[in-house]
């Protein structure tokens, strides 16, 4: 792939257009309820049942909004393979840790375009269920905006954030929001209740992957100060566009395929007034509703000619793909400041992208690199609060391959010496282990045990763990090697239905 996504969504999806596997369309008729997901599950598996594995990107043409109207587009899918993903920015999955650690270093601030050179925008009704928005399962409380980006200033800082966010559909003019405690949005939330106001938000839905990827970096990574509009500026190679909402005082992302415009209010109101369930979480489970969250009062929503509203679904192999990235920046920067000697980090779709943490060392070079590599695993488990795994490697062992981690597993470590536990620490409680009724160890809910599998081959022994090598043989002058893209990696997709070759119309 090359670097034609960056722009905006539609680039992304034309240069995936022609590659093979990449893009499926579907033309039929299928309803925002149930519909898409179903549908996609043929090639992911996802809602249910998981685990979820890598799959193509899919573009259903016309899906009917729950509410009724005009039939609109939905894609699910765009970031269901971390080989695809990165290659979205003209990058391999190896290389995209060390890309956003240079974007972070060195952002690109955002421009504003006059209204006039704006991306021209359809005025919609201030309407959610005139959208096509997905609800997944039948244990679900409604439609959920499932990579809904919300743009928001801090009232007392006059710092921007971006960042995702769980969002139910809880009426035309009404969404619930859950917000991770302690994170910029609900510090900027905060702020406006302080002064007595409500929070203008934009919420996007259908953004270039030069921004998603930023909008999924974790705190660690992006600093507060940090605008991480300008970290996707450095990421894509070009300021941000932005341009004024019409019906609220805050900017929104110029070539969003919509915007949803609107105030984060003091009200609060339960996710789920009708049961304990809310959407499937990234980890693979059933999410519980929050009986009590901050609304969103929508005022205005704009949306591209054609405009394309882009999901995922979990449990998901595509949200662990997004998470994934920026939490291997985010723990590859962390050793480095240690000078600890890592190669790569690569953070395991099976934990979210977030809770099972590989990282790839360099040769050791004496007996004390094998304290500092079980030191700065430690480190790691301890600085990171979704960390709850860390395993670490050798440079010969495939990060990408979970036949060659388990491999390492099996052959490169003792249990009684190799694995550390660090017990009761801070973890996160939509592990269902991470729980006092679970664990009589741990000394509230969201606490975990953590620990450390030290896979590396210990100096004195390295002799005795010689990987064979194998010779390639050159290939024949007269038949030269056929031009087929890159495998994955991670497991095979499942196959497309019967009748639904890649990149064909269904």
């Amino acid at each position: 792939m090359t670097r034609r996504g960056l722009a905006d969504l539609r680039t992304a999806l034309a240069g995936l257009d022609p590659l093979p596997g990449e893009l499926v369309r579907v033309r039929e008729e299928v309803p925002a309820r149930y519909g898409v997901t179903a549908r996609y599950a043929g090639w992911a598996g996802t809602p249910a049942p998981p685990p979820t594995g890598p799959g193509p990107a899919v573009l259903f043409e016309r899906v009917t909004p729950g509410g009724g109207g005009a039939a609109r587009s939905v894609l699910i899918g765009l970031y269901g393979s971390r080989r695809r993903a990165a290659g979205l920015l003209g990058l391999t999955p190896g290389e995209m840790a060390h890309r956003l650690l240079d974007a972070v270093a060195s952002p690109v601030a955002p421009t504003r375009v006059p209204a006039e050179r704006a991306q021209p925008r359809d005025v919609l009704a201030p309407d959610l269920t005139a959208l096509p928005v997905p609800v997944l399962t039948d244990e679900d409380a409604g439609p959920y905006l499932t990579l809904g980006a919300v743009l928001a200033t801090d009232p007392d800082t006059g710092v921007r954030n971006l960042s995702v966010h769980r969002m139910c559909v809880r009426g035309p003019d009404r969404l619930t929001i859950w917000m991770v405690p302690g994170r910029d949005l609900e510090a900027a939330h905060r702020a406006a209740r302080r002064r007595g106001e409500n929070l203008p938000v934009a919420i996007h839905v259908g953004l270039g992957p030069a921004l998603m990827l930023a909008s999924c970096c974790p705190a660690s990574l992006v600093p507060a100060d940090v605008d991480e509009l300008a970290v996707a500026g450095a990421l894509g190679g070009a300021p941000v566009e932005l341009t004024g909402c019409r019906t609220v005082d805050t900017d929104c992302v110029a070539h969003a395929e919509y915007v949803i415009e609107g105030e984060l209010l003091a009200d609060l109101a339960p996710e789920n007034p009708d049961g304990p369930s809310a959407t499937p979480e990234f980890l693979g489970y059933q999410g519980r509703a929050h009986p009590s969250l901050p609304t969103v009062r929508v005022t205005g929503i704009t949306a591209r000619d054609g405009a394309i509203l882009q999901t995922v679904s979990g449990p998901g192999h595509e949200q662990s793909v997004l998470l994934g990235f920026g939490m291997e920046a985010a723990v590859l920067g962390r050793l480095r400041r240690l000078g600890a000697p890592v190669k790569a980090v690569h953070c395991h779709t099976a934990g979210g992208g977030q809770l099972m943490v590989v990282v790839q060392w360099r040769a050791k070079r004496s007996a004390a690199d094998d304290r500092l590599v079980r030191e700065a695993g430690v480190s790691v488990l301890e600085g990171f609060r979704m960390a709850k795994l860390v395993v670490s490697v050798d440079e010969d062992v495939d990060l990408e391959s979970d036949a060659d981690l388990w491999w390492a597993m099996v052959t490169r470590l003792q249990a009684d010496q190799d694995l550390a536990v660090l017990p009761d620490r801070e973890g996160f409680p939509l592990d269902p282990t991470q729980s006092t009724s679970y664990s009589a160890t741990l000394s509230a809910d969201g606490r975990t045990a953590k620990a450390h599998f030290d896979c590396t081959v210990p100096y004195a022994h390295r002799a005795r763990f010689h990987r064979p090598r194998f010779t390639r043989p050159e290939p024949a002058p007269d038949r030269p090697p056929a031009n087929r893209p890159a495998p994955d990696r991670a497991p095979p997709s499942r196959p497309a239905p019967v009748g639904a070759p890649a990149n064909r119309v269904v």
